[in-house]
């Protein structure tokens, strides 16, 4: 799957241990990256210092759901079940 333009449930629900330009012990799960456009849409993509757990990460139905909402939870119980 493609990931759905404006949605950014991946820069807020997961916790992000690496440093991201702008945060440089990383963030917490559920905080908004400050690389996050308001437009949700990532600042850094395509740019060498995104973190690689970012560029690593596919949009999925599993894990995205079928709308923004749907990702947000799914991600931040995933994030809940493996901490």
């Amino acid at each position: 799957m493609d990931c759905r333009p404006g949605c950014g449930a991946c820069c807020i629900a997961p916790s992000i241990s690496s440093s991201i330009p702008g945060m440089l012990h990383g963030k917490r799960a559920g905080e908004r990256c400050i690389q996050l456009s308001a437009d949700f849409l990532c600042l850094l993509f395509g740019d060498p210092r995104r973190p690689v757990v970012c560029s690593a990460f596919s949009a999925d139905p599993v894990c995205c759901g079928e709308t923004r909402e749907d990702a947000i939870r799914l991600l931040g119980w995933l994030e809940q079940a493996t901490t």
